[in-house]
């Protein structure tokens, strides 16, 4: 044993049992944290599966909440594992996953993003492939099942989330989509295979393609005349998400009215940062002028990837003398374009042996070549160092003092997310955008997730419209988002059906990012002029993923 670690207690093994059985009922989770050994195939998308998972779920949660901690670090895994697991038996209870639809993060999508995780470089590995391509049929079906047993129940999806999810499918099943083309590069990449495995691949890539068929055809034609058109999910379904989301209560009528000082804090930051960069301009014509400087300009998908690799080395290597401990492990990252051609731009955690570094992917639309670097920059600090490689990547390093379930999948959006856009205003205010444009380019972030807390809580909860005694629905949704975000149309119309979609999450970013700020003001008081900034960020990354009110709890006593 290291001399550094500490012995495994009863709760310890109590967590480190949890992620077994979570990654056996669940192996797109296991993949998602490196565990190979479940590579090979999926869990049960069916009703039953989704009883069984509860069921595993309330098992744990007795046997944790009769454990007596011996330490401070059991103490946070008991309350922040037992909080998880009640939240998830609520949602399990209001029987959201027979509603469980969105254009984002739902069964539909993870089943076919698992793929951009599995490692590629053996013919065992690819071996695996064709074994769980195999499978996406019955995982489909399962998930299909659920949502039909969701109809008889009467417990169905907005119309809008089924409608957009079906076009996703349907772009799945496509000859030459992506499944063909992860079979194509198996052929291009590794002609040694034997023939019967690239014959397995391509007879897997083709019963994939074919449930993605069957499961846009099922979404259009019998569950999309039976879903509900109101998008909002109501206040007692909203709250519990929200809780999911943060690990925090708040208070959502205090929020919304925050959001709406923070956004008018935003745009009135964003004005004067405009006259900046070009005297008398508003933030549109600031924005118009960046957008034909060509030195602000990336042509190319390797041009954009040379430039986040170079971008985030720069970083780790400059605040690992400054304002963070970052080991050795944690300073490789690499920098990847997607394989899909959503938008997206996301980091995925390092497997727990670092054998898989931590990786930021930017998934670039069809026909997008050109990348302003001052829209950007701020989304590398976001995604790379100080934001969620460094967060991540230390509960993953910090193996001698954390269980499997702290270091690999514990943690809310409030807290990763929240620590990302404190990352962002950190970077600010250690001088990394002092160029005009990149301030301008980290506001436009901002301000965005400061409209997304105001339209995410007005729409489900139904409040009042900042400007009439209306109510909001979904086309003021896009006419507010439209008026706050500098994005291409196709972006806001894509963000503004995830929010309708995932209620709880999209405000988690900016609500988290309060609370961490919060926090380390709270404790800059209160160590007056022995406050360090650098073991204040050691002390909070060394807990880990932790719900936010576990992490004031810890930090503040």
């Amino acid at each position: 044993m290291d001399e550094n670690s500490r012995p495994q207690t009863p709760i310890d093994q109590i967590a480190e049992e949890w992620v077994d059985r979570l990654v056996d009922l669940v192996p797109t989770a296991g993949t998602y944290i490196g565990r190979t050994d479940v590579n090979d195939r999926y869990g049960d998308y069916s009703p039953e599966g989704a009883e069984q998972q509860a069921q595993a779920v309330r098992d744990v949660l007795t046997r944790l909440e009769a454990a007596e901690p011996t330490d401070d670090v059991d103490r946070v895994t008991q309350a922040d594992l037992a909080g998880d697991l009640a939240c998830q038996l609520e949602l399990h209870d209001a029987q959201w996953h027979l509603r469980d639809i969105n254009v984002l993060a739902s069964p539909s999508q993870e089943i076919r993003q698992v793929y951009d995780l599995m490692p590629t470089e053996t013919e065992e590995d690819w071996s695996v492939f064709a074994k769980r391509l195999a499978a996406v049929p019955d995982a489909i079906d399962g998930y299909i099942e659920t949502l039909r047993y969701g109809i008889h129940e009467d417990v169905v999806p907005a119309a809008r989330q089924v409608q957009e999810v079906a076009g996703q499918a349907r772009g799945y099943a496509l000859p030459d989509g992506f499944f063909d083309q992860l079979v194509g590069r198996a052929k291009a990449e590794h002609a040694e295979l034997p023939d019967s495995l690239h014959e397995d691949l391509s007879s897997g890539a083709d019963a994939a393609r074919s449930a993605y068929g069957r499961l846009a055809r099922f979404l259009e034609g019998v569950l999309a005349p039976r879903a509900t058109e109101d998008d909002a999910v109501g206040r007692e379904l909203y709250g519990i998400h929200s809780r999911r989301f943060l690990g925090a209560e708040i208070d959502l009528d205090e929020t919304y009215d925050w959001g709406l000082e923070e956004l008018a804090r935003m745009r009135a930051e964003q004005e004067a940062i405009a006259r900046e960069i070009k005297p008398g301009a508003s933030v549109d014509e600031a924005v118009a002028f960046l957008e034909q400087d060509s030195s602000r300009k990336l042509v190319g998908t390797e041009a954009l990837r040379e430039w986040m690799q170079e971008t985030a080395d720069t970083a780790i290597r400059d605040l690992g003398e400054t304002h963070f401990d970052i080991p050795e492990p944690i300073r490789a990252i690499e920098c990847m374009i997607a394989p899909t051609t959503s938008g997206e731009i996301y980091y995925t955690a390092p497997s727990d042996d670092f054998s898989r570094p931590g990786r930021m992917w930017w998934s670039v639309p069809e026909g997008v070549k050109a990348f302003d670097t001052w829209r950007e920059l701020t989304t590398v600090f976001h995604e790379g160092v100080p934001g969620h490689h460094l967060q991540i990547a230390q509960a993953v390093y910090n193996r001698g003092q954390l269980n499997s379930w702290r270091r690999l999948l514990a943690g809310t959006s409030g807290h990763a997310e929240g620590w990302a856009l404190y990352a962002e205003r950190l970077m600010e205010q250690l001088g990394y955008l002092e160029d005009p444009a990149d301030r301008l380019g980290m506001l436009d972030g901002q301000r965005m997730r400061a409209a997304r807390v105001v339209l995410d809580i007005g729409v489900h909860l139904g409040k009042r419209r900042p400007d009439s005694y209306q109510k909001w629905d979904a086309d003021y949704a896009l006419e507010f988002m439209r008026r706050n975000v500098n994005m291409a149309d196709e972006f806001v119309q894509f963000e503004v059906n995830r929010y309708l979609g995932w209620p709880g999450q999209a405000p988690s970013y900016k609500v988290g990012q309060r609370i961490w700020e919060q926090l380390r003001d709270e404790v800059a008081q209160r160590e007056g002029d022995a406050f360090s900034i650098k073991a204040f960020h050691k002390r909070a990354l060394d807990i880990g993923g932790v719900g936010l009110d576990t992490l004031r709890k810890v930090l503040l006593g």
